[in-house]
């Protein structure tokens, strides 16, 4: 038991690797720190509106990669005892929303919520990705699509693999799916605000310069 905690601290520790900070400091701006910008975060909607589109994409993809490598490396020792692999799912999340590297002030776990959820739950993460699309195409907000499509997760986890092809873990899929999303969705408050006082920032503004806040 002992190392798989330890493989749950690795998750953690692989989840806290600040891509989005680390990719605007050292290779898109001249030592620019994201959190200090726009909305503050380190995930790709706010590196792409200080860095642009390239820089955002490839946030979004090492911060995919990051939740996908969390849990294949429990799988390593826990086979599938879901229990754990679960565990390791959650813990990269709060290893990127609450990083020791940045002092524990991170991103809001989106993008590695959607790869953790894909080596779990492929079928969800389709899904979800599809009802963000939409909501964001017509809304233009990333946060209102992030919020809903995330909140949307345990829904269509019950649907696929509880309905359509149960899963014999279920339990365990549908409780990384709850917790995983409480703490994506506590971590929109500050965007929820926003949206209620239509001062949210849409898609496709930029910002530019040091200590510009997003409204």
């Amino acid at each position: 038991m002992a190392i798989k905690f330890i493989f749950v601290l690795i998750a953690y520790l692989l989840g806290a690797i600040p891509f989005g900070y680390l990719l605007v400091k050292f290779v898109f701006t001249e030592g620019e720190d994201i959190r200090e910008v726009g909305s503050g975060g380190i995930g790709a909607t706010n590196v792409t509106r200080r860095a642009g589109k390239r820089a955002g994409i490839l946030t979004y993809i090492f911060d995919v990669a990051k939740g996908v490598a969390a849990v294949l490396v429990m799988r390593v020792v826990a086979n599938d005892d879901y229990l754990w692999i679960g565990a390791a799912a959650v813990a990269a999340i709060i290893g990127h929303i609450f990083p020791v590297f940045l002092k524990f002030r991170g991103g809001k776990g989106v993008a590695v919520g959607v790869g953790v959820y894909l080596a779990i739950a492929p079928l969800s993460v389709l899904s979800t990705l599809v009802l963000w699309g939409l909501i964001v195409y017509f809304s233009r907000y990333v946060s209102l699509g992030s919020i809903l499509a995330t909140a949307a997760v345990p829904l269509w986890t019950l649907l696929y693999y509880g309905w359509l092809t149960p899963h014999p873990h279920l339990l365990a899929l549908v409780t990384v799916g709850v917790v995983g999303c409480a703490l994506i969705v506590a971590k929109h408050r500050e965007n929820i605000v926003r949206l209620m006082h239509g001062t949210e920032n849409k898609i496709g503004q930029r910002i530019s310069g040091r200590n510009q806040t997003a409204q």
